[in-house]
């Protein structure tokens, strides 16, 4: 029987042929990876990267107290809100002139 520090998934199962013929299973601790994000997988700055230091970690000093902080990183953050408030500019630019254009053309009573 396996000893139930080797049930766990958290460790990968490597599957070995020994010099004798036979299979063995040795169990190897999976790394720690350092966060990413998630629009151009670039390391995010300001994330610890060793697990046991994340965990004992509060949830603040997880990630970077900002929009989108720990999921992206600041490039793309900024091209983020920059797509947003360009896409909110041109629709109100739009919105403006169709009621411009309506004005004009119902004539004023």
């Amino acid at each position: 029987m396996v000893r139930p520090m080797h049930r766990s998934r958290s460790h990968k199962r490597i599957y070995r042929r020994t010099p004798s013929g036979r299979t063995a299973v040795h169990h190897k601790r999976r790394k720690n990876t350092p966060m990413r994000c998630s629009r151009c997988g670039a390391i995010l700055a300001g994330v610890p990267i060793k697990d046991p230091e994340r965990r004992s970690l509060p949830k603040t000093a997880k990630r970077p107290e900002r929009m989108f902080g720990g999921v992206l990183c600041s490039r793309c953050l900024k091209a983020v809100l920059k797509e947003a408030i360009r896409g909110e500019l041109t629709a109100t630019i739009l919105i403006q002139g169709a009621q411009q254009k309506t004005q004009e053309v119902l004539p004023q009573a």
